[in-house]
């Protein structure tokens, strides 16, 4: 019992994590139709960011976390107003651009940093939390208080200030909404910017327990997939929900029947889930390319 609340730990975790990931790239797809390729570039810079400030620079870890995640807000205004912009209708377009600037990213730190995972880069708290049967380390518990703390920052910005209002009035009939003086150039950055934070943030947090080496954006980019498809497209709630579900499903799955068979089961609930319910656990109808 007690380690099947370990794991419910863990797997509650793991949610937060891949919520903060699951809510920029649905946030993105929802208000401006984008599929952001380089999202999970972002999670990579975030943690690139955070080792060079802290490692290279000798900041304290805090600080080194506040950087990235800033660092990442500003690439990705960077990106969209120079790049997206332009063709932010244009479905294929976007996803070209966004694919091509994570190829050159994730080359730039292969170039700078080596293609190997980099040594020295650790979370600064370590131990385990026992208490009975359970246990729960320091960095899971840091992790999980900072990622719980955001979202709610994220729906508290996004469903309670004007600027919320405004980039739902956007999700939901952009025409309308810009009719009504909204004006998509200067939504578009900050959302574009919000989002690449998010992950930046996550990236930042979590590679030092994990691992932090160029090619981690690939499988951050696919669970990102799966959570907004599962959750339905659009709906930031829904990513949520999926988000934990997924984290839930891939700590019992790794603990109780191994990794491989672990990503197994996960991708057959999906597949369950779909075949239900096509939309999503909290879909509507996607966009019309």
């Amino acid at each position: 019992m007690e380690s099947a609340i370990s794991t419910g730990l863990i797997g509650l975790s793991l949610g937060s994590q891949y919520a903060m990931i699951a809510i920029g790239f649905t946030l993105i797809f929802g208000i401006m139709g984008v599929i952001n390729f380089m999202h999970g570039g972002g999670y990579v810079i975030g943690g690139y960011l955070a080792f060079a400030v802290s490692s290279g620079m000798g900041l304290p870890f805090p600080i080194a976390v506040i950087g990235a995640a800033i660092g990442t807000a500003l690439i990705g205004y960077l990106i969209e107003t120079f790049f997206v912009d332009k063709y932010v209708d244009d479905h294929n377009a976007t996803m070209l651009i966004t694919l091509g600037i994570y190829l050159v990213v994730t080359t730039v730190i292969i170039i700078i940093f080596g293609p190997e995972p980099v040594s020295g880069f650790s979370f600064p708290i370590s131990g385990v939390l026992r208490w009975g049967g359970l246990y729960f380390s320091y960095s899971n518990i840091v992790v999980l208080v900072i990622c719980t703390t955001t979202i709610v920052a994220v729906y508290s910005l996004i469903y309670r200030t004007r600027y919320g209002i405004a980039l739902r009035a956007m999700a939901d009939n952009r025409a309308i909404a810009t009719a009504q003086g909204i004006r998509p150039g200067r939504m578009f950055p900050v959302a574009f910017s919000l989002a690449m934070a998010l992950a930046g943030l996550t990236g930042a947090l979590v590679t030092p327990i994990l691992v932090l080496e160029p090619h981690l954006g690939e499988g951050q980019l696919l669970k990102a997939f799966i959570m907004v498809i599962l959750g339905g497209l659009g709906s930031v709630a829904g990513a949520t929900i999926a988000a934990f579900a997924v984290g839930a499903v891939e700590a019992y799955s790794s603990v109780y029947l191994g990794g491989s068979k672990g990503a197994l089961v996960l991708f057959i609930i999906v597949l369950v889930i779909l075949l239900v319910r096509p939309s999503g656990l909290l879909g509507r109808e996607a966009r019309k390319a």
